[in-house]
């Protein structure tokens, strides 16, 4: 099965069907970033400390996976020299429509995420990864990659799913009930009976998959970063998030 290709019409759909990671912001945010009022997530609802920022003006960096019209064009405003890359084509539009309504630069490329064979070494001088190496078989590239293209001293800023939540039956949990069901890690493409996963597929859903914190967390680390910084976050709305956090964002510096 050709998971990007999945994933990417996947992504295309959640576009038109108004998911809240596809909506880009409004003028009022972009004003305001202009004006250095300006905040960004990772994961669901905290935001990324301010402390975990270089100086945005006149830096070059990549939005990773994280399109949708959203971070990017917050940076773009806030003086950063921003490139977007994502799966979607339908994300990308939306960060387009923000920078021609705004007058903004920003440069998108559809590409994988862990494929940036298309930037040279030490290309950005800080990446942003907001939650979406879950719709990544192997996650490990993904940080390989993020590293050789951040310069020395650059940062990386990821969210990522924690794998815990992944035991769970998520249908049951949507409906407030935890019931523990899957071997970590899990992967929609094994980890379901036949059954479920022509019926997930048929669908339409994104394709997820999870990683260990030793792919999520020590996968930076093999890859040379230094981990400088780490939060968790909830998932506002589900059961789980009465016993536990949902999601955890680091800062990984390249020294």
């Amino acid at each position: 099965m050709d998971i990007l290709a999945y994933n990417r019409a996947a992504w295309d759909r959640e576009v038109e069907h108004g998911n809240e990671w596809t909506v880009p912001v409004g003028p009022e945010v972009i004003a305001a970033a202009r004006q250095g009022v300006w905040e960004i997530v990772l994961t669901p609802t905290k935001l990324v400390p301010k402390a975990w920022f270089p100086e945005l003006k006149g830096r070059d960096v990549l939005c990773l996976a994280s399109g949708g019209g959203q971070q990017g064009p917050i940076l773009a405003a806030a003086g950063a020299t921003v490139t977007v890359l994502d799966n979607s084509p339908r994300q990308l539009e939306r960060d387009r429509m923000v920078a021609e309504r705004e007058m903004l630069t920003i440069t998108t490329v559809q590409g994988d995420m862990a494929d940036l064979s298309m930037f040279p070494d030490a290309s950005f001088d800080l990446i942003v990864h907001p939650v979406a190496n879950c719709f990544a078989p192997d996650v490990r590239p993904v940080w390989a990659e993020a590293y050789r293209v951040l310069r020395r001293g650059g940062a990386l800023l990821a969210g990522f799913n924690n794998p815990v939540v992944y035991i769970f039956d998520l249908e049951l949990a949507e409906q407030g009930r935890l019931e523990v069901k899957n071997a970590l890690p899990y992967s929609d493409l094994t980890s379901m009976t036949e059954e479920e996963r022509q019926r997930y597929i048929q669908s339409g859903e994104p394709l997820e998959f999870s990683h260990t914190l030793e792919d999520q967390i020590g996968g930076q680390l093999d890859a040379g970063f230094l981990l400088a910084g780490l939060y968790e976050d909830y998932s506002p709305g589900y059961v789980i998030a009465d016993y536990m956090p949902s999601f955890i964002a680091t800062r990984a510096v390249k020294p």
